[in-house]
């Protein structure tokens, strides 16, 4: 696929996720969010050498189905959204031949769903995704939904996590300790294990400073 095929198709992606985008209420997975995981899709796959075909539009519509974070069905939200997608991509007849493996990287694309990806593309993908929840952002959009849940910020007794398990459907700060720090670990291209520890760090130092502010 030339370039600026692939750039008419892009446009119709953005142009559909503005439609499901202004449906939602989630500040944590708005255009905002998309345009990152994209733009650092992008970036990878050129480091990667991989298919940009595939990469581009299951960066675009990865949260094509969105599913609360509460919610009992949100280890299905991946599944769910390459099924939607798939339909879309069809619709829109954007080349049949790139279909099973952009519906595996949005698939395999979620924490929650714990599934394996088979492919380059689909780990570029993930590795995306995944550090937009980490870092500077990644703060931002940990606590965005926490506001959305009601959760506390932290735990007056041990905050950090030194004594006790993580409770993070009770204790925001909780979840760099239960799941932010965990997703770190799981970035499987190198350039995203790069960025993954920058972004880490960043946390650490912020969690430091929080540490000291609250006494």
């Amino acid at each position: 696929m030339i370039d600026s095929e692939l750039a008419q198709f892009e446009h119709l992606f953005e142009e559909k996720m503005k439609i499901l985008c202004s449906l939602g209420d989630d500040p944590a997975h708005d255009m905002l969010h998309l345009h990152r995981v994209v733009k650092t899709a992008k970036k990878l796959c050129a480091e990667e050498n991989a298919k940009l075909e595939v990469v581009t539009p299951a960066a675009w519509l990865h949260d094509f189905v969105i599913v609360p974070k509460n919610d009992p069905r949100r280890s299905q939200a991946s599944r769910l959204s390459a099924e939607a997608a798939i339909q879309f991509l069809n619709e829109i007849s954007y080349p049949t031949e790139y279909h099973d493996e952009i519906a595996h990287a949005i698939a395999t694309h979620s924490f929650s769903a714990n599934l394996t990806c088979e492919t380059r593309e689909a780990e570029i993908v993930q590795d995306a995704d995944r550090l937009d929840g980490l870092g500077a952002i990644g703060i931002a959009r940990c606590f965005a939904t926490a506001g959305l849940l009601k959760r506390t910020f932290y735990s007056e007794q041990d905050p950090f996590c030194h004594e006790r398990a993580p409770a993070d459907k009770t204790f925001t700060v909780d979840h760099f300790f239960a799941k932010l720090f965990k997703v770190a670990e799981t970035l499987k291209t190198k350039a995203g294990q790069s960025e993954g520890h920058q972004r880490v760090s960043i946390m650490k130092t912020y969690l430091n400073h929080f540490e000291r502010e609250i006494g």
